[in-house]
């Protein structure tokens, strides 16, 4: 069985999330979703999401394309949930750009042979998070 890990806020959800969570399920046969907890989202985006991070989870679940949908990790230990759930491969998304530093090192210290896709966006112009935000 191969198992896929995504990661992501998920505030808003639309369209481009659902997509991205679309080309995760098919990198694999079990797919984790991981929701960034509000507390490392205020720390990175300087802002609070729009929802709280069991709300992100609970809208995550209801699409049923996760087959788990967990919260990231609280603190420093920002690597626990892949050492963790050791998945074979662990999706990006085009924009993503937390975290992503010293992630291959990382996996090759757990001695782990997780292969890293960078996934392609769903109409990026329309499907954004911040866009959305700005338009309410």
């Amino acid at each position: 069985m191969t198992t896929v890990m995504a990661f992501g806020t998920f505030d808003l959800l639309h369209p481009g999330h659902k997509y991205f969570l679309r080309q995760a399920k098919k990198q694999g046969d079990y797919l984790i979703a991981v929701i960034a907890r509000d507390s490392t989202v205020k720390k990175l985006k300087h802002e609070l999401p729009s929802q709280s991070e069991k709300t992100r989870q609970r809208a995550v679940l209801r699409l049923n394309l996760a087959d788990k949908a967990i919260l990231g990790d609280r603190g420093i230990n920002k690597y626990a949930v892949i050492k963790k759930h050791r998945p074979d491969i662990i999706c990006l998304g085009y924009d993503q750009i937390y975290f992503i530093d010293g992630l291959k090192d990382k996996i090759k210290q757990f001695k782990f042979n997780t292969k890293i896709i960078r996934l392609k966006p769903y109409q990026a112009h329309k499907y954004k998070t911040s866009i959305i935000k700005k338009q309410s």
